[in-house]
């Protein structure tokens, strides 16, 4: 009779513990900036050692750098937005409108995690030749997914007629980018809903055939 494989309680133990120190590093990092928050503070708020910190990620930086990627997939799973079931449903869309609907909404559960760090990052960046070094130069990765995005989009039956995937990729990257988001969602004042109802709105017009 073949064994039944128990659960790892070790693993579980410490992707627990991975998952509460990334949590508590990113509060403090939005509350009080990247060069403000120690270690110590870090394992303090996760209710951790700080040597649990050093030993998990080894120094601040890449600490940061694992803020920055869980904020921007939502889990510890390496798997990248293109793979994601959520993005991969709204590209499988029939129509274009259904596809926009589907890809406002899942970027926005990503850009209410993201956009309160992209200050930090260009902050931490300016000041921290390493930091910087960990987002070089090259290709947007955003703008990639949002290229992805807009190929799928060609051809479906109600996209505008003559719209280029180039255009329709420059207004997906701008309408949902976490300047904008912030500026509406932080400093406007604006409920993600309401964020979420004009970016579907707005980008529907320009990217769908006029009803009728």
């Amino acid at each position: 009779m073949d064994k039944v494989k128990r659960p790892d309680k070790r693993a579980e133990r410490s992707r627990r513990t991975r998952e509460k120190v990334v949590e508590a590093a990113r509060e403090l990092f939005v509350a009080q900036g990247y060069g403000a928050t120690s270690l110590q503070e870090v394992a303090d708020r996760a209710g951790v050692a700080v040597q649990t910190v050093y030993f998990v990620f080894r120094n601040k930086r890449t600490l940061f750098k694992d803020v920055v990627d869980t904020s921007i997939a939502g889990d510890t799973e390496p798997v990248a937005t293109m793979d994601r079931e959520w993005f991969r449903a709204a590209c499988a869309e029939p129509t274009a409108a259904g596809q926009l609907r589907a890809h406002v909404h899942g970027t926005r559960e990503i850009l209410g995690r993201v956009a309160p760090i992209m200050p930090l990052i260009a902050a931490a960046a300016a000041t921290d030749p390493e930091i910087a070094a960990q987002w070089p130069d090259g290709p947007d990765p955003r703008y990639t997914v949002q290229y992805a995005a807009a190929e799928a989009l060609a051809g479906k039956p109600d996209t505008r007629p003559g719209l280029s995937i180039d255009m329709a990729a420059d207004l997906l990257f701008g309408l949902l980018s976490p300047q904008l988001y912030l500026i509406f969602v932080r400093d406007r004042g604006w409920s993600p809903d309401t964020w979420e109802e004009w970016a579907r709105t707005a980008l529907t017009s320009q990217l769908c055939a006029d009803p009728g």
